[in-house]
């Protein structure tokens, strides 16, 4: 019988991890300015040259701004009309676009990689076929593919239906977000003991039974791990999309907009850059949620 007095110092141990890892996490980001300023301070003007290629960036304001001005930029307008809105509200205002994006992509591949994973996993001559397609896929470079996705999407007429720009970008999320979930939910659902599920067969348990029984159950502590490494792949893939399609609203617009005015306020280009990181990080930390839902079933978690 579970007490009182077991469970309290397991909930302890528990937020004390959690805490310290923040701690860990904002002595990184601490640690890699410190490196900056450094480097700033004692590189050379021109960077370091090794054999005639530029191994480290220069060090002028214009390349490395101090990290104390990217931050000050921030919180000033974006631009020196009167009317213009502080840069960290475009910021925002652009990742929850591209945040937006992203989910849909990430639930496409969601739907997407469990299926495919779930196929793979009932007939073996599957697996053995879609596996090496699959790990294939993700070596298409997505700047090529963007242009044809969205091209092809344009095409698209199905009685009044009309495909969206947006469409294509998060089309492209998924094709980043299911390939991790697809290879964790694989190896999730392989993972129960023969033992186990021999068990499951003389309780007379058919397929579906022993799937949601048995099988996803055991895969749970596989696929969050895999969720999150799809979130943040959806992430990447909504901002390349939104480069390469030159869709608006996003924060990949924004970053090739605000690169082009670096010239003249270096300090302003990192902003989204900024909010792009902060971005996957949100989207991976979402997934946490759903650790929340099923904290019976997280006793480990796998790498993928």
């Amino acid at each position: 019988m579970t007490t009182t007095a077991t469970v309290r110092p397991a909930r302890t141990g528990t937020s004390r991890r959690r805490a310290v890892g923040w701690l860990w996490g904002v002595a990184g980001i601490v640690v890699i300015a410190v490196i900056w300023e450094v480097y700033k301070l004692v590189g050379p003007a021109d960077g370091v040259v090794i054999g005639g290629a530029r191994v480290l960036p220069r060090t002028t304001d214009l390349a490395m701004p101090h990290v104390w001005d990217m931050i000050g930029r921030l919180a000033e307008p974006v631009t020196r009309s009167a009317s213009a809105q502080p840069l960290w509200l475009v910021i925002v205002l652009s990742a929850l676009t591209t945040l937006g994006i992203a989910a849909v992509g990430w639930l496409v591949g969601l739907v997407v990689g469990v299926g495919l994973a779930l196929v793979m996993q009932r007939w073996r001559i599957a697996e053995w076929g879609l596996l090496p397609w699959i790990v294939l896929s993700q070596t298409v470079p997505l700047i090529a593919f963007a242009p044809v996705v969205k091209s092809w999407g344009s095409r698209v007429e199905i009685g009044g239906f009309e495909w969206q720009d947006w469409m294509s970008v998060a089309l492209i999320a998924s094709y980043l977000a299911f390939f991790p979930i697809a290879i964790g939910a694989l190896k999730g659902l392989q993972s129960p003991d023969v033992i186990h599920e021999e068990l499951m067969q003389t309780y007379a348990a058919g397929y579906w039974q022993t799937l949601a029984k048995l099988r996803f159950p055991a895969a749970v502590p596989y696929l969050l791990p895999a969720l999150r490494l799809g979130a943040a792949n959806a992430v990447v893939g909504a901002v390349v999309a939104e480069v390469s399609t030159g869709l608006q609203g996003g924060i990949g617009r924004i970053l090739i907009q605000f690169a082009g005015q670096a010239s003249g306020d270096p300090a302003k280009a990192w902003g989204p850059i900024f909010g792009a990181v902060v971005l996957g990080l949100v989207a991976a930390g979402s997934v946490a949620l759903l650790g929340v839902i099923l904290k019976n079933y997280r006793r480990t978690e796998e790498a993928v």
